[in-house]
């Protein structure tokens, strides 16, 4: 299943149970990341260090630093040597609540533990030295859900220039849960003469 576009994988994604280091999630929002055609992706220019797990095979967790403070999560998607990858926006947790809750102890309510993607990876215990991980087992699993969830979709939140147009619908949420993270678009930096 995850063998697949990043855009056919995201929705069914939602309602899935993921596992990591004793808490368990599912999950609410993500985004896709089809690569090479997709200027939001980070593998748009290519195989580099970063992006080399993207290119991998499906079924493993992209993990990277954000904005210099943040870790975030993404299963690669796609054959091996496509870059596809969907990022984890959101979820609930729904076991290892109190592990969850001792990771994020900023959060002021349970529905807070895993909105966002940084919080979900704080919330699941996943780090930098996660990136390539399998979700096959130890100490990361994914099991998919029964039926398929219901979908919103809309474009993704904070990516600007191309990749963030309307033109890129890729962000998949269920429809009135607490969970899913709120919608801010991309602000355009300006750039400061020297």
């Amino acid at each position: 299943m995850l063998s697949h576009p990043a855009d056919e994988v995201a929705p069914l994604l939602l309602g899935a149970r993921l596992t990591g280091r004793g808490v368990a999630v599912r999950l609410t929002e993500v985004e896709a990341y089809l690569g090479a055609t997709d200027p939001g992706s980070h593998a748009f220019r290519g195989i580099t260090p970063r992006t080399r797990t993207m290119f991998g095979e499906p079924g493993h967790l992209y993990v990277y630093f954000s904005y210099g403070m943040h870790v975030c999560a993404n299963i690669v998607c796609s054959p091996p040597g496509t870059a596809s990858a969907v990022l984890l926006r959101a979820g609930e947790v729904v076991d290892g609540i109190e592990r969850a809750r001792e990771r994020r102890l900023a959060s002021r309510q349970d529905v807070d533990l895993a909105r966002g993607p940084a919080r979900l990876t704080r919330a699941l215990g996943i780090v930098l030295g996660d990136d390539a991980a399998a979700l096959g087992g130890d100490p990361f699993a994914l099991e998919l859900p029964g039926r398929p969830a219901p979908v919103a979709v809309g474009p993704r939140v904070g990516v600007s220039g191309a990749g963030g147009t309307d033109a890129f619908p890729l962000r998949f949420w269920i429809p009135g849960d607490p969970t899913v993270s709120a919608y801010r678009a991309a602000t355009r930096r300006s750039v400061r003469p020297r």
